[in-house]
């Protein structure tokens, strides 16, 4: 397959800080070069929805006028940075085709968009090789980082594209006023689409406005409509050739001009195929539109030995179980807040929402203040506050824990998308650091992380950690999980389970040695230890659902047996494994002892990323005949 957008008739531009507008001839050329930028960005993170990659469309397809722009600027004058920084690194498909266009990359390349090894990630990370200048991604860190290149490049011109999302982050407020009190020469042009994930600021945060919050730090601001080029490029000049930080808002829709997505949330998602497909026939880019309908990506389904075929996905099923607990309770208002990060869908609030909209909040993307919400509201006996977010950025409120133990809140906080499993957007989004939220003295703490090994399990232990006091966090993957079945076949979750806080529980019994495992890699070492059995080998498997408590029970039937291995997805050097070779020896065990977790920076891909870390079935297996 070869890219079916011919870009030849793109053609750089140079521009001087000299000229005050742009030529016909400039103008004509920009508007050739936007076009098959957009029509390119379309054609190739649809593609990767094709092949089930996901992937961002709108936010790519957007800023194409003021990145043009701003490159013509870098090509033509020698005092700005090279470097196109974006803290919205979710668009990041037009930092690849940036790359293609400057020789980096093939076009070819950019069909590869997303998938398992090839270095189009999710988000950027840093490879100057291959084009791409700076890692980005988890929003609002870059600014700050911007700001530092600036001090050490004093006399260029930075540039940084922003959001009206990134731009919700508490490290901008930080960054601005730095930038300000510095005089750097920081020059941010702000896509202002009035859109995030779960909806659109001017109605979850009425009254924000990016423009005037940046003008009260004291940045140069001025709004222009960012499809309209001659009034884009006056104020672009102006911001570059004015002196200290400044900052342009481009005002737009979302995705201008391609229905089905334009102004709408579903625009910073990838572009479904049919209408890309529609979009793209309009365009007369019929060789585009027969590599979509075309391409077909055979799926192969893996079966798991221990596990069901049937799948659920526990992120999404906590918001209908605490919708059904909700149901039962009276004067809501006054004993439950749910507070969303703007990733409704990601985390299963959305249940929440349309059930239960009057203790629902919208919070923005604004993780630190919305946990400290949840921990504020739950300050209380008998109020719970209920929090919501991916588990890469429970990095980012571990000092809002702290406080909340210190407040004796209780928190009910579900950190989704937890490990590397299905992970294409990549490392910045690897929740691998789970255990930096058991971070209380060991005195009277109360603090408990669960991760349930599938839904049935979350279903049987919400209920009960519900009313609990403290700081109770639930962990769940991107991807859906199979069932763990009994030895009998049955659901071992299912009919007369009963979840039992702090006590791990034996799935399989063995001699050889034990796996403790827990979450979406406890199916993948059943898998590995009924194969095991096929051999001889009887290996047991423990399940620890509530992963920072010592069940000295079950520790010394694995302690007493010839070997332990700990299998997750966390960090090698954060997760259950450091810890748990240090429990044995305390209680007077010292079995041979392993530990398989994440290591390695990511390739990208979905379910690749498990397999590529040394934590599949296979090298589960491979690991304990290492330890026999």
């Amino acid at each position: 397959m070869t890219f079916p957008i011919d870009m030849s008739g793109y053609q750089p531009l140079q521009f001087s800080f000299a000229q005050t507008t742009l030529t016909d001839e400039q103008r004509n050329q920009l508007r050739t070069n936007i076009s098959l930028v957009r029509d390119s960005l379309i054609f190739f993170t649809a593609l990767a929805n094709v092949k089930g990659l996901g992937g961002h469309t709108g936010g790519a397809f957007d800023i194409v006028p003021e990145v043009l722009i701003t490159d013509g600027f870098m090509k033509g004058e020698n005092g700005l940075f090279p470097v196109h920084f974006d803290e919205a690194g979710h668009r990041v498909a037009i930092q690849y085709l940036l790359a293609a266009l400057n020789g980096r990359k093939s076009y070819n390349d950019l069909l590869h968009y997303r998938e398992f090894g090839k270095g189009l990630y999710g988000h950027p990370e840093r490879d100057e090789a291959a084009g791409v200048y700076f890692s980005s991604g988890r929003l609002g860190h870059l600014w700050s980082y911007v700001n530092g290149v600036a001090e050490a490049d004093p006399e260029k011109i930075v540039v940084l594209f922003g959001s009206d999302g990134s731009q919700q982050e508490g490290d901008d407020a930080e960054a601005a006023r730095y930038a300000v009190s510095r005089g750097l020469n920081v020059k941010l042009f702000i896509d202002d689409n009035d859109v995030t994930i779960a909806g659109h600021p001017s109605t979850y945060l009425p009254g924000f406005s990016v423009g005037k919050t940046l003008a009260g730090h004291g940045l140069t601001v001025c709004e222009v409509d960012g499809e309209d080029l001659d009034a884009l490029f006056d104020r672009v000049r102006a911001a570059l050739t004015g002196s200290g930080p400044a900052a342009v808002i481009c005002k737009r829709k979302m995705a201008p001009g391609v229905p089905g997505i334009e102004g709408l949330p579903k625009g910073h998602d990838v572009i479904p195929v049919p209408y890309a497909i529609d979009y793209l026939e309009s365009r007369g880019q019929a060789e585009a539109v027969s590599v979509l309908r075309k391409t077909d990506v055979a799926k192969e389904k893996i079966v798991y030995l221990g596990s069901s075929e049937e799948t659920g996905k526990c992120r999404d099923d906590f918001g209908k179980i605490i919708s059904e607990l909700l149901d039962s309770m009276e004067n809501l208002a006054d004993k439950v807040l749910v507070i969303d990060s703007d990733l409704e869908g990601s985390c299963g609030l959305h249940h929440i929402r349309k059930n239960h909209p009057a203790v629902y909040v919208n919070g923005g993307i604004m993780e630190r203040n919305n946990y400290s919400v949840a921990a504020g509201f739950g300050s209380e006996s008998g109020r719970q506050g209920i929090f919501g977010t991916f588990s890469a950025f429970l990095e980012m409120v571990v000092s809002e824990i702290t406080m909340a133990r210190l407040n004796r809140a209780n928190v009910l906080a579900h950190f989704s998308h937890i490990g590397v499993d299905d992970m294409a957007d990549n490392t910045c989004h690897f929740g691998i650091n789970a255990f930096f939220a058991d971070n209380g003295l060991a005195e009277g703490d109360i603090t408990r992380l669960y991760f349930p090994a599938d839904a049935l399990q979350l279903r049987a232990m919400l209920p009960l950690i519900f009313a609990d006091q403290g700081l109770r966090f639930i962990f769940s993957t991107r991807s859906a999980t199979p069932f763990i079945l009994a030895e009998n076949g049955a659901k071992l979750f299912g009919e007369g389970y009963r979840f039992e806080p702090g006590k791990d529980e034996l799935i399989r019994s063995g001699t050889a040695g034990y796996i403790v495992s827990y979450g979406e890699m406890l199916y993948r070492c059943l898998d590995a230890v009924e194969r095991l059995r096929q051999d001889g080998i009887e290996v047991g498997l423990i399940n620890k659902s509530t992963l920072n408590v010592v069940d000295t029970e079950m520790l010394a039937r694995a302690g007493a047996s010839p070997f332990v291995l700990v299998v997750e997805s966390q960090n090698l050097k954060t997760g259950l494994g450091s810890r748990y070779g240090t429990w044995l020896l305390e209680n007077g065990f010292s079995p041979r002892y392993a530990r398989l977790g994440t290591t390695r920076e990511g390739q990208g891909g979905l379910g690749e990323q498990v397999g590529y870390q040394g934590c599949d079935p296979a090298a589960i297996r491979q690991k304990v005949e290492e330890l026999l």
